[in-house]
């Protein structure tokens, strides 16, 4: 064995390790080192990266590994899902039949008291009552007789009852249909008692129920009437977009993000009850969607102090003085002014872009996104939640600039518009 090791193999570790040797061998074969570029187009750089034969045979073991998971986690969703409804099923039909032997069991032992008191009344009278014609004797042997019976019946139901699995409880008998009959005559009484103090309060209740509707009412149609007066300036704006007012206050209603809460879940009423809560429910909606809609709309400007430099709008280049389409406005302001959001959203894009500079893309939602150009410096992240006036960058000259300024854009659907009027709101 000795020399069988020192001929073939320097040495024993060589000879212990020589299986793990060939295994990864034929690892390296099935999966050989792999090189792959990238072009960075924007700024013209190429990147090369190398993936080794361990990183690919770990990642075709991650993914085998992961095809077994979800084709066990299917194989267990779609096979045990259904056995455990069964399980559970069955678990209620036993709880219930229990509750229902309980109740019976109560009956039956209240019934089983009274027939046992019944019969030690008839046994003293019987042995007591020396003066008893025959007549009233014979009426209370048979009455003996009789409650004997119910026992003995009341025996034989309490034995079905844990014995017969198609079980059903005893029909209640005539005497106890008496009893409860005025039982359910003083009930009724009281009923009539208590059904016209409801009236009486229902009463007072429709009339603090009206007053209610009254000030909600007047609530929501003041509020809705400053919240329409606030968008007045921007109602010519949006229907440049093809939009209307009607439509964004349906899609605000429906938007939700951590800022401004989940979508509005409109009150929906019985045709047959009162107009009146229906016009309620209408003016609930709008006002919800004219707030929500005010507060994610991208109104009012990105700098404390505004000092406009450029509009939107055809303006001779300042590099080549050809008539140019200017896309947004521009804010005077030195490198390093605090540029804010205006409105709630998410940071989409945080980085260089051909022409902008350094630039900030912020998503409000509806299709409506504010993008800030030219800055010295990014304060946020790409996928991070601002508020209004959280700080997304420093002002600056990065770009196609001919000196420090914001260039400031609303964009709806990726397409610039004039934000004088948002800006101005």
């Amino acid at each position: 064995m000795i020399n069988f090791i020192t001929r073939y193999f320097t040495s024993l570790w060589a000879f212990i390790t020589s299986p793990f040797r060939a295994i990864w061998r034929l690892i390296c074969k099935v999966f050989p080192p792999r090189e792959f570029t990238v072009m960075d187009t924007p700024r013209g750089n190429v990147y090369t990266f190398r993936q080794s034969s361990f990183w690919r045979f770990t990642k075709f073991c991650g993914k085998i590994g992961l095809i077994i998971w979800a084709a066990w986690s299917t194989y267990v969703f779609v096979y045990h899902r259904p056995l455990l409804q069964k399980r559970t099923q069955q678990l209620e039909e036993a709880k219930a039949l229990h509750t229902r032997h309980m109740t019976d069991l109560q009956t039956y032992l209240k019934k089983y008291n009274d027939l046992t008191r019944n019969l030690n009344v008839i046994d003293d009278k019987i042995l007591n009552s020396k003066k008893l014609t025959d007549k009233e004797k014979e009426d209370l042997m048979n009455s003996r007789i009789k409650t004997w019976g119910e026992l003995d019946f009341l025996r034989t139901r309490i034995t079905e009852m844990f014995t017969n699995d198609e079980y059903t409880a005893e029909y209640t008998k005539l005497s106890e249909l008496s009893t409860e009959f005025e039982l359910t005559r003083a009930e009724n009484e009281e009923l009539k008692k208590r059904n016209t103090q409801i009236v009486e309060s229902m009463k007072k209740i429709s009339e603090a129920d009206n007053q209610i509707v009254n000030l909600v009412s007047k609530l929501t149609t003041d509020n809705t009437t400053e919240l329409k007066d606030h968008m007045k300036n921007i109602n010519s704006t949006i229907a440049s977009l093809g939009l209307t007012q009607k439509t964004l206050i349906k899609n605000a209603n429906k938007y939700t993000n951590p800022f401004v809460g989940a979508a509005f879940s409109p009150l929906d009423f019985d045709k047959e009850l009162d107009p009146k809560y229906q016009k309620l429910a209408e003016d609930l909606e709008l006002w919800h969607g004219l707030s929500k809609l005010n507060t994610l709309l991208p109104l009012g400007a990105p700098v404390e102090k505004v000092r406009i430099t450029s509009n939107y709008g055809m303006r001779n280049d300042p590099f080549t003085g050809e008539l140019k389409r200017h896309r947004g406005i521009d804010f005077a302001g030195k490198i390093g002014t605090e540029l804010m959001a205006v409105a709630p959203g998410r940071v989409v894009s945080a980085g260089e872009r051909v022409g902008y500079g350094t630039t900030v893309e912020i998503d409000h939602g509806l299709g409506f996104t504010t993008l800030y150009a030219h800055l010295s410096q990014i304060m946020v992240a790409r996928g991070d939640w601002v508020r209004p006036g959280t700080v997304v960058g420093l002002g600056g000259s990065t770009g196609r600039s001919t000196g420090p300024h914001l260039h400031y854009e609303i964009r709806y659907k990726g397409v610039p518009f004039d934000p004088s009027k948002f800006v101005k709101e």
